[in-house]
């Protein structure tokens, strides 16, 4: 057998990679690495910027040209790490050296030794993955979840007054709207938003188990506390100040938990949303040079909400597997958050392109009110809910003696089809008052909705 061309294992790098493609800013290994550098060179700054160990404060231009590493960051120093990894066996070595060398080209060889001062390889790691991931989060998962949340609002507000059976358990029930029952959901999705913008952030730097012991040792008049709060929080992260090596990632598994919750409650819409297909309540609308089936030519599938969905499973799992593993490490230190957090773009990536075929899918449907309508008016039945409840009411207030409505309307609807002729019938030989009945005879499915109308207002 030959071999075959170099190929990527993930769908996420080759099949779906335009879908994608953003998150790799900040979670790729390049990603990372660039946010390793950003620490290393203000760290540097920071010890600079006090003047310690007889050093002086940069020059604005020399600042400059050292966040520039940053700025500048791509291909070239991409290729030199891996040559310098290549050597070193260490990935944050690999990015000390390439630190030094530039410090060397800028003629700053005299504040070479401050390049990864005092730090451990996790104090530069963790700050590194808060960065990258609250960048991810911010700059691009959070906005494609926000442009979800949008669109399904729209719809609910646009078919807040469309009538439709409802279906507990699958069965024809108590009509609501099918912009209610959207709203729903956007309820649901903005209060794990607001969760997920209000989640920490969190950072150390304090050394190899977390005692600012090498920091003391070289100058213990400084208060390391302070020095690396101010650092920590100059990055935009919290300061975590009680810590073993690493940082604990409790932060971490905080924000896989609402992402993932996030996803489940979206796997609920997408299989809600495949079922209102499926039943014709939305139409699907052809796409120009789409095909459905290898096979049958009518088919329009609702691969959209089919893709998201398991997109979502898989996010979960992986966002579960994270939350679940990186709380715990052994004693002071152990590995195993190293190749666990190399995962954490996967989970994103799964759950960024669930939202954008989610996103899709919405512009792909329609709300067929003709079968909603029909579908009403074939289920009358389900008035019996508001019968036996006004002849309740009437019979409290003393203007009926009806005993047992609820067994009353059982007996006249249960496991029955009737019509609007049998239920006007029914209701004009009720002992109720005149204005409750002349209330139940209006009635109809498509207007038993109570506050289905009105409670969208909420989401405002």
């Amino acid at each position: 057998m030959s071999p075959l061309p170099p190929q990527v294992l993930s769908p996420l790098d080759g099949r779906y990679k335009a879908a994608v493609t953003e998150l790799g800013e900040y979670l790729s290994e390049a990603g990372l690495n660039r946010a390793r550098v950003h620490v290393e060179v203000e760290w540097l700054i920071t010890l600079t910027e006090r003047g310690l160990f007889g050093s002086s404060p940069l020059q604005p231009q020399q600042k400059a040209d050292l966040r520039a590493l940053v700025t500048n960051f791509g291909q070239a120093e991409i290729d030199e790490l891996a040559t310098l990894e290549a050597t070193t066996r260490h990935d944050v070595k690999a990015v000390e050296y390439l630190v030094r060398g530039r410090l060397a080209d800028l003629g700053l060889t005299g504040i070479s030794e401050l390049t990864h001062f005092a730090a451990t390889s996790e104090d530069i790691n963790n700050l590194s993955y808060a960065l990258t991931v609250s960048q991810a989060v911010r700059e691009v998962w959070l906005p494609k979840f926000r442009a979800v949340i949008t669109a399904i609002r729209t719809q609910a507000i646009e078919y807040r007054a469309d009538a439709m059976l409802a279906r507990t358990h699958g069965q024809p029930a108590t009509p609501t709207t099918m912009g209610k029952e959207l709203a729903v959901f956007v309820h649901r999705l903005e209060r794990i938003a607001t969760q997920v913008e209000g989640n920490d952030y969190l950072g150390k730097f304090s050394g190899a188990t977390g005692t600012f012991a090498a920091h003391v040792s070289a100058d213990p008049s400084v208060d390391w506390p302070a020095v690396t709060s101010e650092f920590v929080r100059g990055l935009g992260l919290d300061w975590n100040p009680l810590t073993t090596q690493i940082e604990s990632h409790d932060w971490q598994a905080e924000l896989y938990a609402k992402v993932a919750h996030a996803n489940r409650v979206l796997h609920n819409f997408s299989t809600d949303v495949w079922t209102y297909i499926s039943m014709g309540y939305f139409r699907q609308i052809p796409q120009a040079g789409a095909t459905g089936s290898s096979t049958m030519p009518h088919k329009i599938n609702p691969i959209r909400f089919e893709n998201a969905e398991a997109n979502l499973e898989i996010s979960s799992a992986i966002l579960d597997s994270l939350a679940a593993t990186l709380v715990t490490s052994r004693l002071q230190r152990d590995l195993t958050d190293s190749t666990t957090q190399r995962n954490i773009g996967v989970g994103f990536g799964h759950s960024l392109l669930a939202l954008d075929n989610i996103l899709r899918g919405l512009g792909e449907i329609d709300l067929d009110r003709a079968l909603l309508a029909s579908d009403l008016d074939a289920n009358w039945e389900i008035l019996g809910e508001a019968i036996q409840t006004v002849i309740r009411a009437e019979v409290t207030a003393g203007r009926s003696s009806i005993e047992d409505p609820y067994a009353l309307l059982k007996e006249l609807t249960r496991g029955k089809r009737i019509n609007r002729d049998d239920l006007v019938a029914f209701v004009s030989r009720l002992e109720i008052g005149e204005a409750a009945k002349a209330r139940l005879l209006e009635l109809t499915p498509a207007s038993y909705v109570g506050l289905a109308d009105q409670l969208v207002d909420y989401l405002t």
